[in-house]
């Protein structure tokens, strides 16, 4: 009977210490308390969808208002998403070459944006299409790209192949991945045969290389993700303009344009002159 007693006895002693060490190791951990914020409003291309089809007779229509062969890179009243994912699935380097000649970026001394990349090809070198989609743009510029073409593709992109000898696909024409679509020239505004290359997503230009690896002939990433807070904006000087009025249409100020464009306040500024302004 003792021993029944005992036993009972030690079992409520080692129960009630389980309850206890367990009811300290809780009380130990601290609340941790995860702020919410508002997600982004965030694009994805459709093929990145399970399911959807590609539609390379439209591409990116989920981003682009309409198609049009008419202008450039003027896309007036859309509105750019937060952010938007874009694919680099079935890439293909637009040239063999890998040499850089000119980055992306402002030009002070120039006064303007250099809005591409500019790598080193010998005229008649193949340009291949850097991903499937649609020529949007064939043209010629005798003072900008020469002959040059816009093709959209489904991830969003809209890549630009400027100062060609020759293009071999016209406006409207379906290309693939590594297709040939010119040969590498020097028409236009251009010093020597070269190939202008821009990634650009309505309208707003992006570094290609953020994507493209020319030196190493690969991508960067498997997905590149832009978002509108971080990209560059650029102004064209008109008559009347003051850094102070480019400042007021520009909602930034005159200290933050003179930083961005490594001039003072007292600079002389010139109708056509191109100055970043974010």
């Amino acid at each position: 009977m003792y021993k029944k007693l005992i036993r009972r006895l030690l079992i409520t002693i080692v129960t009630f210490a389980c309850a206890t060490v367990s009811g300290m190791a809780q009380d130990a951990i601290p609340a941790r308390v995860i702020p919410v914020t508002p997600m982004e409003r965030v694009f994805m291309p459709a093929h990145l969808n399970p399911g959807l089809a590609v539609d390379l007779d439209n591409p990116a229509s989920y981003l682009y208002p309409e198609w049009s062969n008419a202008y450039v890179h003027k896309f007036d009243d859309v509105e750019l998403p937060d952010s938007v994912i874009i694919s680099m699935k079935g890439y293909v380097m637009p040239t063999d070459s890998t040499r850089i000649t000119d980055k992306f970026g402002y030009r002070p001394r120039r006064g303007r944006a250099h809005m591409g990349i500019d790598i080193k090809v010998r005229t008649g070198d193949t340009i291949r299409a850097a991903f499937d989609g649609k020529v949007r743009i064939s043209r010629y510029e005798r003072r900008g790209y020469g002959h040059y073409l816009v093709i959209r593709h489904p991830n969003g992109l809209e890549t630009v192949y400027g100062h060609l000898s020759k293009k071999l696909v016209g406006e409207n024409d379906i290309v693939h991945a590594g297709d040939p679509i010119g040969l590498g020239g020097n028409t236009g505004r251009s010093t020597g045969s070269h190939l202008h290359f821009e990634t650009r997503i309505l309208g707003n230009a992006i570094n290609p290389a953020f994507m493209f690896d020319f030196p190493k002939q690969t991508a960067v990433t498997d997905y590149y993700v832009y978002s509108k807070n971080t990209r560059e904006v650029y102004y064209k000087v008109k008559s009347g303009d003051t850094l102070s009025r480019i400042a007021i249409k520009n909602e930034t100020s005159v200290a933050n344009i003179c930083k961005l464009n490594g001039i003072s306040r007292n600079a002389i500024i010139k109708v056509g002159q191109t100055l970043r302004v974010n």
